[in-house]
């Protein structure tokens, strides 16, 4: 299992995707990686906010429920040892068209806000990676208008 993370890590940090790893699996892996990001930034309420990770990754990218679980044990990995953010917002920046970046803030929002409140920390890494994936401060607020909402917190 080490091995295959120091791998998928080395895989990451060169644009071209390496045997056994496609260009998809690392967007995968990076959104899972802000996804645990946002779930971390806060220790209240971890489950809540693992389910809606699972419920993002299932809606974003149409896995079945093992691939999903085994996409977040990843993510929660690489998490762990990744020195910054940049690294999996630059891979987003490169694929993604706005539209899907703002899907993305979308589902970062729904994980903070999915214990029913947002800490400091939580709103503070929003703000960052919203500044790091582009997104324009109208979309952005926007986004956590949404989630406020529908997790009943207006």
């Amino acid at each position: 299992m080490l091995s295959s993370l120091k791998e998928l890590f080395s895989a990451l940090a060169t644009p071209a995707p390496q045997a056994g790893t496609t260009a998809e699996h690392h967007l995968q892996l990076a959104t899972a990686v802000l996804l645990v990001e946002v779930m971390r930034a806060d220790a209240d309420s971890p489950e809540a906010e693992r389910l809606a990770i699972i419920e993002a990754l299932r809606e974003r990218f149409a896995l079945a429920t093992d691939e999903v679980e085994r996409l977040f044990e990843l993510a929660r990995a690489a998490s762990h040892d990744a020195p910054d953010l940049f690294t999996f917002t630059s891979q987003l920046n490169r694929a993604y068209s706005p539209a899907e970046k703002l899907q993305i803030v979308d589902y970062l929002w729904q994980v903070a806000y999915a214990d029913g409140h947002l800490s400091h920390h939580e709103n503070h890494l929003l703000l960052r990676l919203g500044e790091l994936l582009y997104i324009p401060r109208g979309d952005f607020v926007a986004a956590k208008q949404r989630a406020r909402t529908r997790s009943g917190n207006c």
